[in-house]
């Protein structure tokens, strides 16, 4: 490949950064301001999480128009730590067996609010986690009380998301595994170009010092 070819390259993936990030970022403002997830940690996490890559994005972008030694070298680094990270992450979601995926959803509604508990109960209609208690689920049509057997009409929540949770980890886990493979090839393609001589520069010194 060219000196342009790899610059190309790494201008076009990180403009495909840069539209993620954005997305992540407009992603949780609208679901704050929709009031569809109520969780100020949940959206401050998504935040970062597009602020950081867009902050990777744009050295990446800066360093491949300029041909920026440093640039590219800090680059290159973050991009390859993200990738150890992100791959881990996502062959742990894909190695999840389906008791340890239950005992993380026990976890999480034993720890969430009586809220995000309701919110959960209307989306799947269901009542309760497992023989746990529901909350205001007399509220939702399909879990209505039977007054002859006075049970409810609908699944306990463990039992209606069961199927969403093995979906949850197995659509996570191929993300990251595409995502962290798409790092990958941008950390080299960075290395490659980071060595490489602008045919521009009269010197044929790179550009950037280090």
């Amino acid at each position: 490949m060219s000196f342009h070819c790899y610059r190309s390259t790494l201008i076009v993936l990180n403009m495909v950064y840069v539209m993620v990030a954005f997305l992540l970022i407009g992603v949780a403002t609208y679901g704050k301001t929709s009031n569809m997830v109520t969780s100020l940690g949940t959206v401050g996490g998504i935040v970062a999480s597009g602020v950081f890559l867009l902050f990777v994005a744009v050295a990446g972008l800066f360093g491949a128009m300029k041909h920026h030694q440093v640039a590219l070298f800090v680059y290159m680094v973050v991009l390859f730590a993200i990738f150890v990270i992100q791959f881990s992450v996502a062959c742990a979601c894909l190695a999840v067996s389906e008791q340890d995926q239950i005992g993380i959803a026990r976890k999480a509604w034993d720890e969430a609010t009586d809220d995000t508990k309701f919110l959960a109960e209307e989306y799947f209609l269901c009542c309760g986690f497992e023989s746990s208690a529901g909350v205001k689920c007399e509220t939702i049509p399909a879990c209505a009380v039977n007054p002859a057997t006075n049970v409810t009409g609908c699944p306990t929540c463990d039992q209606a998301i069961h199927s969403k949770i093995g979906s949850a980890f197995s659509a996570s886990g191929g993300v990251g595994l595409f995502f962290s493979f798409t790092e990958i090839v941008g950390a080299y393609v960075a290395l490659k170009y980071r060595n490489m001589v602008n045919p521009q520069t009269p010197s044929g010194m790179l550009d950037g010092g280090l």
